[in-house]
């Protein structure tokens, strides 16, 4: 049974659809899925424990760096956040926006870079909207305008190679180091700062005019003066509770400065390629531990304060080793792709990959992300392969076609955050984003193909 290739087909499709479906249904957590029910299908198929072994070896060899990255650099800039690094950044914005609906806008779309910087989306909605929703308010602007610009900037920075969606790609082609991968995205990545402030330009403009409209139909009294300041004091007020400020940064000035420059520095490291992304946050917690916090008992606080955070993703890119070690060495991704190619039309099979980079939004909403990256990625990338596409161009166009996908899915937790924050509503959200955030996907994806990212 292990060499007939219709039966690894329709096992590999089973454990695929099993683990999908599951996750859809909240009824199986992504580390339980991706480690039991390929096991169960590759014992099904005549393999045993010693296969097992060998098939999550394999997997784990594949991933293991990105796990050192993510666990590192998650704790880094978690350290960062207790130091308060990111605040006055956020207040400077908002004291730059003085109360012009346009301003504010584009101000929305850069604090949602900024506080996407760590990887995390919750976090970014915790530093952001308490600090934009009054003056929202104040200027009669939409609130769901502003989870959409923060959902869009932030989904551009989580292009990162510490950032969930590069490593799962990570994880599945199995590079050797997440900087080169990022290396080639990083044109489309700039590219949709810029688009994302062009963006946030004309939806300013576009609400501007929809508040004018409003005002002088009587739904809503005209915009006295804003005091800004004021709004400031309240959002680090907010803060100090929520984010407290740790360590040596509490008296001392120069702390802040010192974390500047060492973030700057690890990313140089990074980029430069003068050591991996795990290396370079891995050197970087160990600075910003002794910077921060002189005291031993401090370190290990704070080390098990964002542990959590770091081993539940690490969790689930070991799992996934796993899961993919069962598809790679029982053949079944290779089955799956080849019998998969039998009904593909010979005229669409080289552009398998941006079709599904196309509709990556709407799969955001029928899928979640590890089931996306997971599941789908590796079998789209099988077949392209088979037409000659580059696997990491196959990746590329899913993750530009998807990225933006991510703060738009009911199945992410973040935005279940974002929408509690804001005091809105889900079902209106999607409704208001959906459409935009699927538009300007399709936009970075068509852009990411002329420049050469993503081949055809």
């Amino acid at each position: 049974m292990q060499g007939d290739s219709m039966w690894l087909t329709i096992m590999g499709i089973i454990i695929i659809g099993s683990i999908v479906g599951l996750l859809i249904a909240k009824k199986i957590s992504p580390v339980v899925g991706m480690i039991l029910i390929p096991s169960i299908g590759a014992l099904l198929l005549g393999y045993g424990i010693k296969d097992l072994v060998k098939f999550f070896n394999s997997g784990l060899e594949s991933v293991m760096s990105v796990v050192i990255m993510f666990i590192f650099a998650i704790i880094f800039f978690g350290i960062m956040t207790d130091s308060g690094l990111f605040k006055p950044i956020v207040k400077r914005l908002i004291l730059m926006t003085r109360g012009n609906v346009v301003i504010v806008c584009i101000v929305t779309a850069l604090i949602g870079m900024f506080a996407q910087l760590d990887g995390a989306g919750a976090v970014t909605f915790l530093l952001s909207i308490p600090a934009l929703l009054p003056l929202y308010k104040a200027l009669n602007m939409n609130k769901y305008l502003l989870i959409l610009l923060l959902a869009i900037s932030a989904a551009i920075m989580n292009m990162v190679p510490w950032g969930g969606p590069m490593a799962r790609v990570a994880s599945v082609l199995k590079v050797k180091s997440v900087n080169e991968l990022w290396y080639g995205i990083i044109p489309v990545q700039l590219i949709g700062f810029v688009l994302v402030l062009i963006f946030a330009t004309y939806l300013g403009f576009r609400e501007k005019k929809r508040i004018k409209k409003a005002i002088d139909n009587g739904e809503v009294e005209p915009t006295l003066n804003i005091d800004i300041h004021r709004l400031v004091k309240n959002y680090e007020r907010d803060q100090d509770i929520k984010f407290p400020v740790r360590g040596r940064a509490l008296k001392h000035g120069w702390v802040i400065w010192a974390n500047v420059l060492l973030t700057i520095i690890v990313l140089v490291m990074m980029l430069a390629n003068i050591a991996p992304p795990e290396f370079a946050f891995m050197i970087g917690v160990a600075i910003a531990l002794v910077i921060n916090f002189p005291n031993v008992d401090e370190q290990m606080n704070r080390l098990k304060a964002h542990a959590p955070n770091a081993l539940m993703m690490a969790a689930v890119i070991i799992a996934a080793g796993m899961f993919l070690g069962v598809l790679e060495e029982t053949g079944m991704l290779k089955s799956i792709a080849l019998n998969f190619i039998k009904i593909i039309p010979d005229a669409v099979g080289p552009y398998l990959h941006i079709i599904v980079g196309f509709f990556g939004v709407p799969l955001d909403l029928l899928t979640s992300t590890d089931a996306y990256y997971f599941a789908l990625l590796p079998i789209v990338e099988q077949t392209a392969s088979q037409f000659g596409i580059n696997p990491v161009s196959t990746a590329y166009s899913m993750v530009i076609g998807n990225i933006v996908g991510t703060f738009v899915s009911p199945f992410s937790p973040a935005l279940w955050l974002a929408i509690g924050l804001a005091e809105a509503n889900m079902g209106t959200y999607i409704k208001y984003a959906f459409f935009w955030i699927w538009g300007f996907a399709i936009v970075l994806l068509g852009i990411a193909v002329l420049i050469g990212t993503v081949t055809i």
